[in-house]
This record gives C-alpha cells, sequence and structure tokens, in this order.
C-alpha cells in the first residue's frame, strides 16, 4: 500500500500553484499530490502537468471538465487515492493559507492518535494571519455554531487542512456528500465523528492567501448555516 498523499483542489491558482507543489515536494516526510483542477482557464492545470514531468511518480493530475463545486472536487479526489491504495490522505488548499510544513506535524498525530487529524485555527486561541475580523469572527462564531447543534467536540469544525486514514474514507460513504464549501467540511468530521472515529485537533497558524481571488460567497454561508441542521436531522433518523 502506499503511503501518503494531498489533495488539492484548484480553480485559477496559476499564481500558487507551483510553489505549493515544489513546497510539498522539499519535505523530509514524502508525500504525493494529487491536483483536482476544475478546468481552470489560467492554465493551472497545464502548469501542474509540467512539473509532473519532475516528479513523474509523485505529482498526479485529475482534471474536471467545469467548476463543479470544493466538496466534490474534494470527493473525487479522496476516491482516486483511495483507487490507488494510498493509506494516508490530506486535503490542502492551494493558496498557502495551509502551511506545506505543517503536513507531517498532522501525519505524525494520524499515525499515532487519531483517524482524523484536523488542523485547527482555534484550538489554542485564535490564529489567524491577514483576515479582517469580520471574517474571523464569521469563521469562530460559525464552529461555535456547528458544535451547538452537532455536539461535535472540535473547536475549529470548518478547518479544511486535514489527514484522514484511508479507513475514515472508506466508511463514511463519500458517494452521498454533495455539500460545497464550509458545509462540506463539516459533513466530513460529522459523518466521521457520528461513525465514532477518534478527531484530534493540531494547532496550526492559519494564514490568508496573498495571491488570487478567494472563492468565498454568501451561498456557500448559507449552504453552512442551513446544511448543519440538515446534518443533524439525518442522524436524528440514523440518515447519515
Amino acid at each position: 500500500m502506499k503511503q501518503n498523499i494531498v489533495v488539492i483542489p484548484t480553480f485559477n491558482e496559476i499564481e500558487n500553484i507551483a510553489d505549493i507543489l515544489y513546497a510539498v515536494m522539499k519535505l523530509d516526510t514524502p508525500i504525493d499530490i494529487l491536483v483536482v483542477d476544475d478546468n481552470s482557464p489560467d492554465g493551472t492545470s497545464e502548469k501542474v502537468l509540467q512539473i509532473a514531468e519532475e516528479f513523474p511518480d509523485r505529482i498526479f493530475l485529475l482534471k474536471r471538465m467545469k467548476k463543479n463545486g470544493l466538496g466534490t472536487a474534494y470527493v473525487a479526489g479522496f476516491n482516486w487515492a483511495l483507487k490507488h491504495n494510498y493509506e494516508y490522505i490530506f486535503e490542502m488548499d492551494a493558496d498557502f493559507s495551509h502551511n506545506p510544513n505543517d503536513l507531517p506535524k498532522l501525519l505524525e498525530v494520524c499515525k499515532n492518535v487519531a483517524d482524523v487529524a484536523i488542523g485547527s485555527r482555534y484550538v489554542k486561541g485564535v490564529n489567524v494571519v491577514n483576515w479582517p475580523l469580520s471574517r474571523v469572527l464569521l469563521s469562530y462564531f460559525a464552529s461555535v455554531y456547528v458544535r451547538f447543534v452537532t455536539s461535535m467536540n472540535v473547536m475549529d469544525t470548518t478547518a479544511g487542512f486535514i489527514c484522514y486514514h484511508r479507513s475514515v474514507l472508506e466508511q463514511i460513504n463519500l458517494d452521498k456528500i454533495k455539500f460545497v464549501g464550509y458545509a462540506f467540511q463539516i459533513e466530513m468530521k460529522y459523518r466521521a465523528f457520528s461513525r465514532n472515529f477518534n478527531l484530534v485537533e493540531v494547532p496550526i497558524i492559519f494564514t490568508d492567501r496573498t495571491k488570487g481571488k478567494s472563492k468565498m460567497s454568501g451561498s456557500i454561508i448559507k449552504e453552512a448555516v442551513f446544511g448543519v441542521l440538515q446534518l443533524r436531522f439525518k442522524k436524528l433518523f440514523n440518515k447519515l
């Protein structure tokens, strides 16, 4: 069985993609990369293929034909990683808001303590750089709301920097996951929590992107607010 792979979804990340790929390749801990690109018009996938020629057994591209949402991109990437027999599967943004140097730390926790290791902004205070206060408050209190509704003991429920053992992804029924943004991240954790997997938060420093554009939108926030209630009702009726 292969060891480690990080799934990185992209749409118009030409300004970041080369740097993030090289940063992961330079780690002492070998971690392969699968980029799931939603047919970026800026040439992101072409740049991935170019760099993959330098690392033919470690960098891979899954190109989709249209922009179809973060959640579906991760599900496609997770299924690819399971099919290719990876044991530890990460998710990470392409824009350096998640520090690639933290990947080995998440892996160590996932190997020795947890089934799911969560890179957490809030487990030790508020560790966010370059976000406006309004965004910090939105994210922090979103997690408060999620904890209240779901009873999950996770401080950063919307975190998107995570290491999963493959057994978690095999058991949470990826085909049923339809949410896109914050709600996708919440649903993944809640499904793992509901199946009694051990979720452990690892403190990280989250730094807002300096290149490219954020994909945050009002519809993503709305999905999270109402999606949490849907998840809770599904759990109550044993349909999660």
